[in-house]
């Protein structure tokens, strides 16, 4: 479909609609700006969840070892962008540090840490932005669907390759966000930040979809034509 002129794939639009759905909640739902933020930290979240499912199908029973592999080390990154959010927006009263004294042993205990931080998250949300985190998911839900296994890009890939690919992508993201949320909170003027941190947001989303899946169509001619019909 063609919105203002540009072509957007169905991944694409849903894509764009979970972006918006935060703007509508501040403008119209009272939503507090920097639970924004955290929701975007958040989606780092469900591209890992994504991640480790797409190397499930690509490298079946072989690939538990890199998905166990990828649980702690992209847990560890996410944690630790996840307690610099929460410190620089100081979402509901939430400290960065708060965390249960360690207990899993080894490296495990950064994906304890991950889960002290989504249970204080998911507890201070309200359900209104709980809703938002499922569009997130369901929108991610229908690049895989649509295009890792109906398209057959899970055929052209390997688990190796999957477990790569979100670091470049959160990357960006991680400075969008902290960029965004460093002048939300430091200028206090939260409205047209917010609105210029989900244009940049959005547009680096679907810059970096197309882009992900560019070199799949360049290379093999049907995926270049199953993708127009999309």
């Amino acid at each position: 479909m063609k919105l203002g002129g540009i072509d957007l794939t169905i991944p694409q639009v849903a894509l764009l609609l979970a972006n918006l759905l935060p703007v509508f909640g501040v403008l119209f739902m009272d939503w507090d700006v920097g639970g924004i933020i955290v929701l975007y930290w958040a989606e780092n979240l469900v591209i890992g969840l994504y991640t480790i499912l797409k190397m499930l199908v690509t490298g079946g029973p072989g690939a538990i070892g890199l998905v166990l592999f990828f649980c702690i080390h992209y847990g560890g990154f996410s944690v630790v962008h996840g307690i610099f959010v929460l410190k620089l927006t100081e979402f509901a009263g939430i400290s960065a540090m708060q965390a249960t004294v360690e207990s899993w042993p080894g490296p495990l205990v950064l994906v304890e840490k991950l889960y002290d931080l989504v249970s204080s998250i998911l507890a201070a949300a309200p359900d209104e932005m709980l809703w938002v985190l499922l569009a997130m998911v369901l929108s991610h839900g229908v690049s895989f669907l649509v295009l890792f296994i109906g398209q057959g890009e899970f055929r052209e890939t390997t688990a190796s390759r999957l477990m790569q690919a979100p670091y470049r992508r959160v990357a960006v993201l991680h400075i969008t966000v902290i960029l965004g949320a460093f002048l939300i909170v430091k200028l206090e003027s939260p409205m047209g930040l917010l609105l210029a941190l989900v244009a940049l947001k959005t547009a680096m989303d679907i810059i970096l979809h197309k882009r992900s899946h560019a070199e799949r169509q360049l290379s093999n001619p049907e995926s270049q034509r199953q993708s127009r019909g999309e």
